[in-house]
């Protein structure tokens, strides 16, 4: 390997500059190229090819634990940076920018839609020439539910247990057993005792009381 790969490959956890492309980096870019093959064979899998799509998954994740699902189309910038635990759930069109690692814990759900990038660019324009870009591991810990299109952002870790509502993006840690919606995502609630009783509410109902 180049020493420019290796300079790339050090800074690709911390939040540092880096320009992930051109010369001294083929490797790199060659770790890119096989991630995405192994995401078009596994996207054009058939529906009833299960144990082909579970030997993808084992051959592009960087680690992944027993029943673990994830409908196709998936997209990922390697793949091989991406790290599952057990019966973890993905609905339609997961997407995750994984740069940087990806921990995803144990009995994980995601709705259709949802994004996970570790990936930014600086804000002074100067700094985004040639490329320029930063990565900051995310981790979601167990029994995390992620509604349907929403966007976690490089950085955060997101609580054991808690809920992210549809649509919302997340900016900021969230902390374990709490819903958290909205853009930017932001705690409405603890989940406590009338959890185990309410398994919907519709928008529009006022929250029970004791």
């Amino acid at each position: 390997m180049s020493s420019r790969y290796d300079a790339v490959r050090a800074r690709m956890n911390i939040g540092e500059p880096y320009v992930d492309m051109g010369e001294g980096l083929e490797a790199l870019e060659a770790e890119r190229t096989h991630g995405k093959e192994l995401l078009y064979d596994f996207n054009h899998t058939r529906p009833g090819q299960t144990e082909e799509r579970r030997r993808l998954l084992r051959e592009l994740l960087g680690a992944v634990g027993d029943s673990v699902w994830i409908e196709p189309p998936f997209l990922a910038a390697y793949g091989s940076h991406v790290y599952i635990g057990e019966a973890f759930y993905a609905n339609f069109n997961l997407v995750i920018v994984d740069d940087a690692d990806v921990h995803i814990g144990d009995r994980v759900l995601f709705g259709p839609n949802v994004t996970i990038t570790t990936a930014g660019h600086p804000i002074e324009p100067s700094l985004r020439v040639g490329g320029a870009q930063y990565s900051v591991p995310v981790h979601i810990e167990d029994d995390v539910w992620i509604g349907g299109s929403a966007v976690v952002m490089p950085g955060v870790t997101i609580g054991a247990g808690s809920v992210v509502g549809a649509g919302s993006v997340v900016t900021n840690d969230i902390p374990n057993r709490v819903v958290a919606v909205g853009t930017p995502c932001r705690v409405v609630r603890p989940i406590g005792p009338e959890d185990q009783e309410f398994r919907f509410r519709h928008p529009g109902q006022a929250r029970r009381r004791s």
